[in-house]
């Protein structure tokens, strides 16, 4: 599948690693209203300046995630690049009307991505040759609880949380140890070998997406919240309430549209605008 071309900035092992992670940094995060904006030109008129301002309002999230898989050894600048392939392809099939944020769809094709690159550079024999295998290559490190080698309560504990043996957790740890080994991933006739580094992501709650929309949520609590909330009228304080202050599953735009009996687009603006004010009332 070929990605847009859109001219970006791109870390190089020959550059300075350290010049692009500060250049990417200063581009700020787009609101939801600015973020659908761009979306739908990109989606309606294929505008790839639209487009662009998406991706690159993105690029830390990607250094973010690069920086959990320095532990392979591999060049934190190509994982970067990686990383940045995945999210021209989330930022391609990225739909504003589903009431969900760029930056939560976009961290699984970003990881996707780096699994990849990892899987086909990592020097490891017969590594990952079943999905649960790849599950445990990708998640032993964080799981051990420390530097170590691990106890055979640590292995029975990590076998059972996910779904292998116990040998093959001390199998693994054997191979995350060794180095200059070839990477072997399972054959043509793997019957696993079709399944994708998306189905064996890590945790959500450990996302970049996940824990800054965390903090955004946790923003909206603070101090002030209820008399800005009170400010509202009715409609607009049951939208931010379903859309921002729910602890599972959130409103779309869709549902909240067919429980007023409006349109998406009509929600979104009393949200944007309701948003507006509480930011309003927060900061007086």
């Amino acid at each position: 599948m070929t990605t847009m071309s859109i001219a970006l900035p791109m870390p190089s092992a020959g550059g300075s690693l350290d010049t692009y992670i500060q250049s990417v940094s200063r581009f700020a995060f787009l609101t939801q209203e600015q973020e659908t904006g761009y979306a739908r030109r990109f989606r309606d008129s294929g505008d790839l300046d639209a487009a662009r301002e998406l991706v690159v309002s993105h690029l830390r999230v990607v250094v973010s995630i690069a920086r959990g898989y320095m532990g392979y050894g591999l060049p934190q600048a190509d994982l970067i690049q990686e990383g940045n392939i995945g999210l021209m392809k989330a930022v391609k099939r990225f739909d504003p009307e589903r009431g969900v944020r760029l930056v939560s769809f976009a961290v699984h094709w970003i990881r996707a991505e780096m699994h990849e690159y990892i899987l086909r550079n990592w020097r490891i024999v017969k590594i990952a040759t079943t999905k649960a295998q790849r599950k445990l290559f990708f998640n032993l490190r964080s799981m051990k609880p420390g530097l170590n080698t691990l106890g055979s309560e640590d292995v029975k504990v990590i076998a059972k949380q996910l779904g292998v043996k116990p040998e093959e957790v001390v199998e693994m740890e054997t191979r995350l140890g060794g180095q200059d080994v070839a990477l072997e991933p399972g054959g043509a006739d793997d019957d696993d070998n079709t399944y994708g580094p998306i189905t064996y992501l890590a945790a959500e709650d450990a996302e970049p997406g996940v824990i800054i929309e965390q903090a955004q949520n946790a923003r909206l609590r603070s101090e002030g919240l209820t008399n800005a909330l009170s400010n509202l009228d009715a409609r607009s304080r049951r939208i931010i309430e379903a859309r921002w202050l729910t602890e599972k599953d959130p409103a779309t735009l869709h549902d909240l549209a067919d429980e007023f009996g409006v349109s998406a687009e009509r929600i979104r603006q009393i949200e944007s605008k309701a948003l507006q004010k509480m930011k309003g009332s927060m900061a007086a």
